[in-house]
Order: structure tokens, then sequence, then C-alpha cells
């Protein structure tokens, strides 16, 4: 039989930056993004939220409807819907073409 150790919750990890990062800035992880909740200096460590919802910069001219799997493209700084980026979540509420944020509930 296996037998586990509990650590703790995992809503936030600890994440060593490997380039300086801001406040609120999104961190994309292999398999997910996380958002760091204090600004991060390179090589350091800081704590990064894996939970939560958030208004996210989005793709201009994507409608977004709740339930929608969202993904997080690196090279744009933005939240879309193809599967090529880090997945983020799903959005939580609805994004017209016209909307610049989208509000996704990460992890």
């Amino acid at each position: 039989m296996a037998i586990a150790t509990y650590v703790k919750k995992g809503e936030n990890i600890d994440y060593k930056a490997p380039a300086a990062v801001a406040y609120m800035e999104v961190v994309p992880l292999v398999s997910c993004i996380g958002v760091a909740l204090t600004p991060i200096e390179k090589g350091a460590m800081g704590t990064v939220s894996l939970t939560g919802v958030y208004d996210l910069p989005a793709a201009a001219s994507l409608a977004i409807e709740v339930g929608d799997k969202v993904y997080w493209d690196a090279k744009a700084g933005n939240i879309n819907k193809t599967d090529t980026g880090v997945p983020a979540g799903i959005a939580v509420a609805p994004k017209t073409e016209a909307g610049t944020t989208a509000r996704v509930k990460i992890g």
C-alpha cells in the first residue's frame, strides 16, 4: 500500500523565477498557469497562486463563453481558446469580441 504525507493545501506554491516577475504577473508553468502574489527577483523564490479567479488580458476579436477552456499564449501575453498555449483554466464570465479581458478560474 502506498502512503501519502500531507504537505499543504496547494493553492500557492514556491516558485524560483528564471527572470524577474512582477506582482500579479501571469507565470506560465508546463501544464497550467499561476499568478505571482509578490514581485520575484530573477533567481529568487516567491509565491505563485495556482487557484482563484482573475481578469486576464485576452485576444482581440475573440468571443468567450462561460465554461470555455482557455489557454495562455505566452508569446502574445494573453488568453485565447487555441489549444496551443499553456492550459489556463475555464472562463467564468462571457467575453465579447470587443472585450480586452477574460475572467478566468485558473487551476
